[in-house]
């Protein structure tokens, strides 16, 4: 095995250029695979070399080398491969399948932990059935929305998961469902008697960069019934912030408006408990109707051009089964209600950045843990509430995706503009996303998510970032020291799971805004620009120094900018041991942010740390 090379000698391929078609589906899942076994297994313990043009990565307990063409090397691990993987033996390479890739994957890991996973080749199996039904051609067309349209471009999944397309549910189902197949279709509609009602919701008209009155609502008890504490039922009136449940269609005096997802509708029908309700007429079926709406790249949730709702959805994607548990509903409330006072800081002293509300949540409640999460849904913000004219919201995903799937992917978005035109986009993205994600966390005590599926990218006309949106409350976290009284009165089946510790909202947010979403953005415009990646991780490392600097030089920035081993979350060792996302632990890689390649670099691109506080594009030289 040839020893792993320094980190120097990791250069980029100087003709490489960007793919303009999408790889075959066996390439891409066994590209993936190839991902997390690199970042970690065979990486940590050093089983890997770059030579001749070929990843070499040996996987030690079962005796297997691997290798793999390069089209591209990474000063972060993160290659970019092409073709298919071979299989070394007996001094000859020999193509080896996906199928055959899982199996020696599979080995390892029972090996390497002592632990069997009897469903692991079935979900890689669902995978590649999973991006071969997103290939195939015979979907709807693109809307002509270009955010609806960046949303539903999304056809290979996450690029470090073994099994981003895994997922349980009928083809057929998928196939009317699936935002990669540009589904499009109406609500099923309920009609739910007051009594039977739950929700919750924050009240108050959000204006931006104005402070105004909220009011926290958790409904009214209905006489004569007992009150239990997260299960309040509602009383009459319909406030605001569950307008747009109200809004798909009338309902009849004395009931509420509860729109489901029709698959989950289809799903749970049949619930005796539900049954039981529509005989007695506490839950009235109106059947399909309503406008439209499209899911977007999280498959629940669903987007009509003004408002998202986020439906439960009992259909296993990745990890996890897509549901609101109920301590997700009141969270969801709870935390709104929490963030209002960050979220208008972050954005006057941030101006670009948004936080996208999620202000209420309504269900039905028969007493059935089953029914009032799998019929709960979250009302969030829709972007016209947070984008500022003339900006069009395009899925930062979409934007960073490996390959052309869609007309907001980078290589699309800035056409023809040379390395000058580059740089100066990154830079004004860095000012937009990092500051205020960072301020976040050291100033408030909030554990942001960035990661590339919760962002949203307002550009301009001519392509340039002008804005950041983040979306999406279930990844958001409250370290507890700073949010003692608010998470006193909550639930504690609520408050738990709205907090991280310090260490672990750290890594929470280092992983999603540096190895999750810049990474993969920078990766893309160095697909373009090969020889700009030392330059555009220079950069990276210069904002991060003066966010130091901007907040008292604080131990775990400083680090950062030191060049400590980034975290990475471990995928495919979480799958393998069958863990809860939450649980998921992080591997080290190291950091791109140090070494012999950044020293120029960080010349060539800007010498000396910038004063101006709003994001500006900055010309290519300094």
């Amino acid at each position: 095995m040839p020893t792993a090379p320094s980190r120097t000698a990791v250069q980029a391929v100087p003709t490489a250029t960007p793919v303009t078609a999408v790889a075959h589906a066996d390439h891409v899942v066994a590209h993936t695979l190839l991902n997390c076994l690199l970042r970690e297994v065979s990486g940590p313990e050093h089983q890997t070399a770059v030579a001749g043009g070929r990843l070499l990565l040996r996987m030690p307990r079962c005796g297997v080398l691997l290798g793999i063409a390069l089209r591209r090397t990474s000063l972060i691990g993160a290659h970019r491969f092409t073709g298919p993987p071979a299989e070394q033996r007996d001094g000859v390479w020999r193509e080896v399948s996906w199928q055959t890739l899982a199996e020696y994957i599979h080995r390892e890991l029972e090996l390497r932990t002592g632990v069997r996973n009897d469903e692991f080749l079935d979900q890689v199996a669902a995978t590649h059935a999973g991006v071969s039904a997103a290939l195939r051609p015979g979907g709807g067309q693109p809307t002509g929305d270009a955010y609806l349209d960046s949303e539903q471009s999304l056809l290979l999944g996450h690029r470090f998961h073994p099994t981003p397309k895994a997922r349980t549910g009928r083809d057929q189902d998928w196939e009317r469902y699936a935002p990669e197949r540009r589904a499009r279709f109406p609500l099923h509609r309920l009609a739910v008697r007051e009594r039977y009602v739950r929700e919750e919701y924050v009240r108050g008209e959000y204006v931006r960069g104005e402070s105004v009155h909220e009011e926290y609502v958790r409904g009214e008890p209905v006489p004569g019934e007992p009150v239990r504490e997260g299960r309040v039922r509602t009383g009459a009136g319909r406030p605001g912030p569950l307008d747009a449940l109200d809004r798909q269609g009338p309902v009849p005096d004395g009931y509420r408006a509860l729109p489901a997802h029709p698959w989950q509708y289809a799903m749970l029908r049949d619930h005796p408990a539900f049954v039981r309700a529509l005989s007695r007429g506490d839950v009235l079926d109106l059947g399909p109707g309503g406008p439209e709406f499209a899911p977007t790249a999280s498959v629940r949730t669903l987007y009509d051009g003004r408002d998202f709702l986020k439906f439960s959805l009992n259909v296993r994607i990745t990890n996890c089964l897509r549901k609101n548990a109920e301590y997700e509903l009141s969270g969801a409330v709870a935390l709104t209600r929490v963030l209002e006072p960050v979220a208008r800081d972050l954005a006057a002293r941030f101006p670009g950045f948004e936080l996208l509300r999620e202000p209420g949540y309504r269900t039905l409640d028969l007493g059935s843990r089953e029914l009032a999460e799998g019929f709960g849904v979250i009302v969030r913000e829709g972007l016209g509430a947070r984008l500022r004219p003339g900006v069009t919201g395009l899925l930062a995903a979409a934007v960073a995706d490996e390959y052309p799937t869609g007309p907001a992917q980078l290589s699309r978005l800035l056409g023809d503009a040379g390395p000058g035109a580059a740089l100066a986009w990154w830079d004004a993205y860095l000012d937009l996303l990092v500051p205020p994600v960072l301020a976040a966390y050291l100033d408030h005590g909030v554990v942001l998510e960035p990661h590339l599926q919760n962002v949203v990218v307002g550009v301009a006309a001519d392509g340039m970032p002008r804005q950041v949106v983040l979306r999406d409350l279930e990844g958001v976290k409250l370290l507890p020291d700073h949010h003692a009284a608010p998470l006193a009165g909550l639930p504690r089946e609520v408050a738990g799971p709205m907090t991280y510790g310090r260490q672990r909202g750290w890594d929470r947010v280092v992983y999603c805004l540096l190895v999750n979403h810049l990474a993969e953005l920078l990766a893309a415009l160095a697909d373009r620009h090969p020889p700009l990646e030392p330059r555009l991780w220079a950069a990276v490392r210069r904002v991060l120094a003066e966010r130091a600097a901007a907040h008292g030089d604080p131990p775990p920035l400083r680090a950062l900018v030191a060049g400590v081993p980034l975290p990475a979350k471990a995928n495919l060792l979480t799958r393998w041991e069958r863990r809860a996302d939450r649980e998921a632990g992080y591997v080290r890689v190291a950091s791109p942010l140090v070494g012999d390649w950044l020293s120029e670099a960080d010349t060539e691109v800007c010498e000396g740390p910038r004063t101006r506080t709003r994001p500006e594009p900055r010309s290519a030289t300094c």
